[in-house]
């Protein structure tokens, strides 16, 4: 047994002294765990399991002095309430466009998980253009080439907005929905359009919105859905979307006729991507997420703290 060892087995001092002592020496005086260790005679692993017993025991609280503090907290609950990969909560603020500020979150959780020559996937809503648009010059620096789950290439246009000078844009060529199944299945062997869909299957990185089951949704607005439509759908069922696809309360895609007529990757397949980010905030969007939790449909999410406290405090 080497010195440090002796000396850290007949250190006199009360536990409860000892931890007020390295608590002190590391978060007031900002000391190394290997620099406290030094100054007591312990060990640096001695020093990390008081620390560590420090937190689990309350005998040490750290207090973030932030407006962030409320937002990490709730963003850690939601990874451990629906096994999310990672949660990025923004603080809510009355009055502020929420799809804009929901955007500019998604655009910096993007920009620090894509790297250069990365393929990004991205699906189709407000949040997902809205993403777009800030990330437009990271997208152009880092030469990330962009690739559509859906057709509507209108929108996506809209979105990108002529901004990515480097990367290429893959998007799939034909109305998000068509006239007919028949249409639709003949859209979807085409070589092209396959491609482009296969393709989106290799990225790591799929961003998409989550649309709420409401005549306002996104899909009413840019006339793929009617409200009439819209409220059938409710009334079988459905909570939301993603990509097109309705879905019930308990994630499950729904058989409806509307499906047959979508020239997008389903749900399933998305599956395939690892990182499939769900962007969505506002008290409309919280049944759609819920649904969309609860299905693995997404295993990452970006919303307010208002959503995602009421999202916390469903128990059912």
């Amino acid at each position: 047994m080497d010195d440090t060892s002796e000396r850290v087995v007949e250190n006199p001092i009360d536990d409860d002294e000892l931890l007020a002592q390295i608590a002190w020496y590391y978060y007031v005086d900002g000391l190394t765990q290997e620099e406290i260790g030094g100054h007591l005679g312990l060990s640096r692993i001695k020093v990390s399991r008081c620390l560590d017993k420090g937190r689990r025991t309350g005998l040490i609280q750290v207090q973030i002095n932030s407006p962030y503090e409320g937002s990490l907290r709730l963003g850690r609950a939601l990874v451990e309430r629906f096994g999310l990969a990672d949660a990025r909560v923004i603080p809510s603020l009355a009055g502020a466009p929420r799809g804009a500020r929901i955007g500019q979150a998604a655009a910096h959780f993007l920009g620090r998980r894509l790297v250069v020559r990365d393929l990004l996937a991205v699906g189709w809503g407000e949040a997902v253009m809205a993403t777009l648009d800030r990330l437009a010059p990271t997208l152009a620096a880092r030469e990330i080439s962009l690739v559509s789950l859906t057709g509507g290439v209108a929108a996506y246009l809209d979105g990108i907005g002529g901004r990515t000078q480097k990367g290429d844009i893959h998007l799939i060529p034909t109305p998000l929905r068509v006239s007919s199944p028949e249409f639709a299945g003949a859209l979807r062997l085409e070589p092209y359009v396959r491609d482009v869909m296969t393709l989106a299957l290799t990225a790591k990185i799929a961003l998409v919105g989550i649309g709420a089951v409401s005549p306002q949704a996104t899909l009413v607005n840019n006339g793929y859905c009617s409200a009439s439509e819209i409220e059938l759908f409710h009334r079988q069922g459905a909570v939301g979307d993603i990509l097109g696809y309705f879905y019930d309360r308990e994630g499950r895609i729904l058989a409806l006729d509307l499906h047959t007529h979508m020239v997008a990757v389903d749900p399933e397949h998305l599956r395939r991507i690892p990182t499939i980010i769900g962007a969505a905030a506002g008290p409309a969007k919280v049944e759609p997420i819920l649904g969309a939790l609860r299905g693995g449909l997404i295993n990452n999410l970006i919303t307010d703290e208002a959503t995602a406290q009421e999202l916390l405090n469903r128990r059912d």
